[in-house]
């Protein structure tokens, strides 16, 4: 039995048809049918290096009354399959704070500030203007964020299902699934006023089908202990925002990868009216970051897409930037391959021993970074040589169908 809607929802990018095939009536039938909601798992399978996670496996599904239910679930030790279904809204839930802010930015209209935390203003920015600005504490740092154990699984229903004011931290744990929801209104105005989704020292996670936005710092990020087998896939990044770093309405801080062996997928993204980071790789000397960027949808970006910096390991395939200033950032101390011509697409089929796709690039600045040192060091990745990517053109299509809440139930 299946049903189908067509649904109209406030998280439909402009210009994106939005048909879902609603799986929640025959999700709910088989629940029914099979003696109550136990059945209830993540949809799919993760890509690339994530492909293994399994999150709360088959942990009966239970939906929190409360936020401080939905904390306690999230950060127990417990196997557990959480299902939301409505906005928790965390905003106000650890209060206000006040304090000094530094301005960085003196660009027009609307320039994030950003919050003295750890006297960030003193030690980087000492020639900024400064002042006092209160925010909710929520988010503003790991004892103000959800924790998030091992062996969960956080899954949405619907469209409108997800956490707004806070973010999640995935700290020290394996074996985790985010899934179908929406992550939003975290201190916008604040640099330091909080991040989306954070993975630290963890192992073992898929962040899919989700939609953010309104986000104080990044979307995703990563920390210096290493984030290991982590797919990121068939995301919404919305960067539609009032307050911008670059004073242009486009997010600036979409994901930071930083972690001492990051081993990452990020693919079938959909990355929309952002200005940076998306994402940034790498930093430390001495760390490295393996990083596979796959058929990816950018469109109207304001600044740069990748920015591969030391340690960064980067392999660029089959994604499709519409309307970006700088698909990748030139002359960074970084490793990349981002293929274009034919000879490179020969050089990544001849190195992975599989078919490798080309960027496509319209209405975008140009890309020349194709250092054969990364083809080298993912020959040893089968997260890597194992996938087998769409052509760009056909993600573009596929990524704005199937992207964002909504799309699976």
């Amino acid at each position: 039995f299946r049903a189908e809607l067509w649904l109209k929802d406030p998280y439909t990018l402009p210009g994106t048809l939005r048909f879902i095939p609603t799986a929640m009536v025959a999700w709910t039938i088989l629940a029914l049918a099979l003696g109550g909601p136990s059945v209830v798992q993540a949809i799919g399978t993760p890509l690339g290096f994530g492909s293994s996670t399994t999150g709360g496996g088959s942990a009966p599904a239970a939906t929190p009354t409360s936020n401080a239910q939905l904390a306690s679930w999230l950060s127990d030790s417990t196997a557990r399959t959480i299902v939301l279904t409505s906005i928790f809204d965390f905003t106000n839930y650890y209060g206000t704070a006040s304090g000094k802010i530094c301005k960085p930015w003196t660009c027009s209209p609307n320039p994030q500030v950003a919050i003295d935390q750890n006297s960030w203003c003193e030690n980087y920015q000492p020639s900024a203007a400064t002042g006092t600005a209160s925010w909710y504490v929520s988010g503003t740092g790991y004892s103000y964020s959800l924790k998030v154990g091992s062996k969960k699984t956080l899954l949405g229903k619907g469209s409108s299902a997800g956490i707004k004011g806070i973010g999640l931290l995935i700290q020290n744990a394996d074996n985790v699934i985010i899934q179908n929801i929406n992550i939003s209104d975290i201190n916008a105005q604040f640099v330091w006023g909080g991040d989306a989704i954070t993975i630290v020292g963890s192992t073992h996670v898929w962040i899919d089908h989700n939609y953010i936005k309104n986000v104080g710092r990044q979307f995703v990020v990563t920390g210096y202990d290493p984030a290991k087998a982590v797919t990121i896939s068939n995301n919404v990044f919305d960067g539609r925002a009032t307050y911008s770093a670059v004073c242009n309405g486009k997010h600036y801080w979409v994901a930071l990868f930083t972690g001492t062996s990051d081993t990452i997928t990020f693919a079938q993204n959909y990355v929309y009216m952002t200005s940076g980071r998306g994402p940034h790789v790498g930093g430390t000397s001495g760390y490295t970051q393996y990083v596979h960027l796959v058929n990816n949808y950018y469109v109207s970006v304001g600044g740069h897409a990748i920015d591969s910096q030391v340690g960064a390991v980067t392999l660029a395939e089959g994604n499709y930037f519409n309307t970006v200033t700088t698909p990748s950032v030139s002359g960074s101390a970084g490793n990349e391959y981002f293929i274009q011509s034919s000879s490179e697409l020969s050089a990544c089929q001849s190195a992975l021993g599989r078919t490798c796709q080309a960027n496509t690039l319209l209405s975008s600045g140009s890309v020349s970074r194709a250092n054969t040192a990364v083809l080298t060091a993912l020959k040893a990745q089968s997260a890597v040589t194992g996938y087998s990517p769409m052509t760009a053109s056909a993600a573009a299509t596929y990524v704005q169908a199937n992207a964002g809440v909504g799309k699976i139930n």
